[in-house]
């Protein structure tokens, strides 16, 4: 398996406004876990006028100390990569009482019985943007421009901004320094995501800035070693389908020894959406059972 040159080390304060780099401001939320690393990093974008990018959870404490870091200032925009309940609850309390609007690519995409609903960071179905915003639109502010980069796959409503001013991509969850990303499908998918990350490929940015953990400084060969990482598990997938009929519950402890018991959910469904990539491919195909007892066979 390729090695992703992960990118561990965070330096963060919970709570603290930490300038990041020359305009740029972040403060996380103290809401870590398996699907958030240490927590939300909420950017504050500008000086004087400002954005906020992915507010973050429903979280009092989170949502006093952004108030209070953009107390002197004034909020013009509300920014969301995507609805998860990590990212986008913050959204309405910080709207209310900033009176900025809230710009996104449109709401939660998924059905009612989306999987993603029984994972940790879950889905905010609440969240709907007051400015919905397509992909090469330019979002402008004081002093900053955000171009709005449209990456499904993590979500088919992920998008990511490109910061000109910066030359930097704010990439919200869909490239993660610390870890790679979970696709869960209906509305996750694996298609979609390897065409973002080509999409991202084709871009100049120097530095990527997520919303969980550090920022990534050399995009380049960290996206290529993602691709060449998902594309290997979907090689996996072919050589376990080949000689036999199996369930994603079989294949997920061979290709993932070493994970975390209680990610191995959020596995399945990964494995679930590269499956459904093959299935797209005319490669691979349902043959009997339902659910989590399906059993997939390998057509070529």
């Amino acid at each position: 398996m390729v090695e992703i040159p992960f990118v561990k080390d965070h330096d963060f304060a919970y709570g603290a406004v930490e300038q990041v780099t020359t305009g740029l401001r972040r403060i996380t939320a103290r809401n870590p876990s398996a699907f958030t690393f240490h927590g939300t990093g909420t950017y504050i974008l500008g000086e004087g006028e400002v954005a906020v990018i992915d507010p973050g959870p429903s979280d009092q404490a989170h949502i006093q100390a952004l108030l209070d870091s953009v107390a002197n200032e004034q909020v013009t925009h509300i920014i969301v990569t995507h609805c998860h309940r990590d990212h986008s609850p913050a959204a309405e309390p910080l709207k209310a009482a900033t009176g900025a609007p809230t710009y996104a690519y449109g709401p939660h995409g998924g059905t009612a019985s989306n999987p993603t609903e029984n994972l940790e960071e879950g889905v905010d179905r609440d969240f709907a943007p007051d400015v919905y915003v397509s992909d090469g639109e330019q979002i402008t502010g004081n002093g900053w421009t955000l171009e709005c980069v449209h990456t499904p796959g993590h979500t088919s409503n992920h998008m990511c901004f490109a910061w000109t001013e910066g030359n930097a991509l704010f990439s919200g969850d869909h490239v993660m320094g610390w870890s790679t990303t979970v696709i869960v499908p209906p509305d996750g998918s694996m298609t979609d995501y390897l065409s973002s990350l080509d999409k991202l490929l084709m871009r100049n940015e120097d530095c990527f800035w997520p919303t969980h953990g550090s920022p990534i400084k050399d995009p380049i060969p960290y996206l290529t070693a993602l691709i060449e990482h998902r594309l290997q598990r979907i090689e996996t997938i072919r050589t376990l389908l080949k000689p036999k009929d199996l369930r994603i519950t079989d294949m997920v402890p061979q290709m993932y020894p070493d994970l975390q018991p209680e990610l191995h959910g959020a596995a399945g469904l990964s494995t679930l959406a590269s499956i459904q990539h093959l299935e797209r491919l005319g490669e691979v195909q349902p043959i009997a059972g339902s659910g989590s007892d399906t059993y997939f066979r390998f057509m070529k």
